[in-house]
């Protein structure tokens, strides 16, 4: 069996290990990263950008080398090979979970239980949720989904492609090491450049096909598309730019504005400005265009892979 339809095969079972059994509550795998790069950061943290570097290429550098020797260790036997890529895209993939909270937030809002959504948001996002009425959380939930659908779903897809095992883990301890280090806060600012910068690279080719697909399912493509092309570059991140405006596109509602992270207010500029404000009923919305976008990016990652791989056969 050739390496393009190892990928195929892995990492279909691996989306549908985590469409059946989403993460485990205790020992996963990425939650087992973040704490051995806890420690290292413990070991080598200064106010320095340098030091910060070689924080990421220890952590990020070491799980594609645990990827490598794995992947090197099965690859005489298709089948074992098939089945480390299944594991590995079922830990790194996080579709199920990702949904199963945008939904118990959207069921809260739809009972009328807003506190109750204010206790589940942070599980979804780094957002105050204090500060949000009812509509600001469902706005908070969608702009969520759409960002964690590239990074916790597409961009997983695309390393695979690219790198196999080895490019499955390691971009999940990218994102991983971004969502630890990587944000602006006094103590990472320049011990998390490093992490964010390179979160930045490795996200790129994602969050554009998480785009394209947006516009290929969307109810709207003319409209996801007009809302990329116009406000995508409007917003400070590059990469959730084009993922969040083709999705409020699709969606026919605007995202952005203000908002506050851990006591910080931020005012983004408002993305499909023509769309109307979000309600509880585009969560679910949302969940069901992330899902087409997850399947459809496994088509697609696919079809590159073989194709590469028949070219250099």
């Amino acid at each position: 069996m050739g390496a393009g339809r190892v990928f195929a095969y892995g990492a279909a079972a691996g989306l549908i290990g985590d469409l059946l059994l989403g993460d485990p509550r205790r020992g996963h795998p990425v939650a087992v990263f973040g704490r051995a790069a806890g420690a290292v950061e413990r070991v080598l943290w200064r106010d320095h950008r340098g030091w910060g570097a070689l924080h990421t290429v220890v952590c990020a550098g070491g799980a594609v080398a645990l990827g490598g020797v794995a992947a090197r260790a099965v690859r005489h036997s298709a089948v074992a090979s098939g089945a480390l890529t299944a594991a590995a895209t079922w830990a790194v993939v996080g579709g199920t979970s990702l949904v199963r909270e945008a939904r118990a937030i959207g069921r809260a809002l739809e009972a009328g239980d807003v506190e109750g959504a204010r206790a589940r948001l942070p599980h979804l996002c780094g957002r105050d949720p204090q500060a949000l009425d009812a509509d600001g959380i469902a706005r908070a939930v969608v702009e969520s989904v759409a960002e964690n659908t590239s990074d916790a779903v597409v961009g997983a897809l695309v390393w695979g492609a690219v790198g196999g095992v080895p490019g499955l883990v390691g971009f999940r301890a990218v994102n991983t090491l971004d969502a630890m280090v990587g944000h602006k806060s006094a103590r990472y600012r320049r011990y998390g450049w490093a992490s964010a910068r390179l979160d930045d690279l490795a996200g790129w080719p994602g969050a554009r096909l998480t785009a394209v697909l947006a516009v290929l399912a969307g109810d709207d493509p003319r409209g996801a598309a007009r809302a990329w092309r116009a406000d995508a570059d409007r917003h400070p991140s590059p990469n959730a730019g084009p993922v969040e405006a083709s999705f409020a596109g699709a969606l026919g509602v605007r995202l952005g504005g203000t908002l506050s992270y851990g006591g910080r207010v931020e005012h983004r500029p408002v993305l499909n400005g023509a769309g109307r404000a979000v309600r509880t009923q585009d969560i679910e919305r949302a969940v069901r265009l992330s899902r087409r976008v997850g399947w459809l990016a496994l088509g697609v990652c696919v079809a590159a892979r073989r194709i590469a791989k028949g070219r250099t056969s």
